[in-house]
């Protein structure tokens, strides 16, 4: 059996996992890069302690979860309705379902494999380095010793840009908007100056798609969303751009494949009140068809 994990920092799936989230994601050592244990543990605690409040309050409008725990459920059991050649499930890095006890629930022999599948398009130390290390020394803990891959980030992908593309050209038939917005999420510079790859693959990723898009849109713009505290980051900022924006846009998540906080609350519903002219907000490619078959053709690759 060929048993194919995604990877993905997760979503929170109550409120009362806020807490949990903060504390493991700044904890965590490519996101809260100081080398001093003791050091790094206190700063996240102030800094959870200062957000858990907001945090929770942004949740309340969505729900009180995120929706990205029951897209990739979906995402999963239509794989696993697809093919009886691969089981798919999933593992969230800072929140439940954890690595040890997704990997408890198979009993693994010896001639499976195991393949990894960050959902990340682009390849940065906080997400994908961050989520195989972990995926990883787990499997060392259980004493895991099948044949193990991982699926490579995949934005050059010709079939993955393809579906790109098309999600954006079929939301704008309806609007014939002439403005669009990449949107991704941002890191701090000093991550991207230590050689993190992330900027690199955004910005190629962009110019491809760009390639394919300039008759459609008379303006393709790419920028950055949620930018965390006083120092510098990556830009310029998602919401200046919406607060600068001259015309009717569309958004597209460019760093996300399936939809979460980021997306439903950040673009969907925090930066409205800023934007200068309406825009619309794509959805992520999700549990769509489309990215089934794509994913297919990946682990098949």
């Amino acid at each position: 059996m060929k048993y194919v994990f995604f990877l993905n920092m997760g979503g929170v799936n109550k409120l009362s996992e806020c807490e949990l989230f903060l504390k493991n994601m700044f904890n965590d050592p490519y996101i809260l890069g100081i080398k001093n244990v003791f050091l790094r543990k206190f700063v996240a605690f102030i800094i959870r302690k200062s957000r858990l409040k907001a945090m929770k309050q942004n949740y309340e409008k969505m729900g009180g979860k995120s929706p990205l725990t029951e897209l990739t459920q979906k995402l999963c059991n239509k794989l696993n309705i697809k093919t009886k050649e691969y089981k798919f499930d999933f593992i969230s890095l800072y929140v439940p379902p954890f690595a040890s006890d997704v990997l408890k629930k198979y009993d693994f022999k010896e001639d499976d494999e195991i393949i990894l599948f960050p959902l990340y398009p682009h390849h940065s130390k906080t997400t994908v380095s961050s989520s195989l290390e972990v995926v990883q020394n787990a499997l060392k803990n259980a004493n895991i010793k099948t044949k193990l891959s991982i699926i490579d980030v995949f934005y050059k992908d010709a079939f993955y840009n393809e579906i790109v593309i098309k999600h954006i050209l079929e939301k704008n038939k309806k609007h014939n908007f002439k403005t669009l917005i990449f949107s991704a999420h941002s890191l701090p510079l000093s991550v991207i100056k230590k050689g993190d790859l992330y900027e690199k693959h955004v910005n190629e990723h962009v110019e491809l798609l760009k390639e394919r898009l300039k008759d459609e849109f008379d303006q393709i713009l790419l920028s950055y969303q949620s930018k965390l505290g006083p120092i510098k980051w990556l830009e310029p900022n998602t919401s200046d751009v919406l607060a600068n924006l001259e015309q009717k846009a569309l958004i597209y998540p460019i760093s996300f494949c399936i939809d979460c906080s980021e997306t439903i609350f950040e673009l969907g519903i925090e930066y409205r009140h800023l934007a200068k002219n309406d825009y619309e907000l794509i959805a992520c490619l999700n549990d769509s068809d489309d990215f089934v078959e794509f994913v297919l053709n990946q682990v098949k690759m």
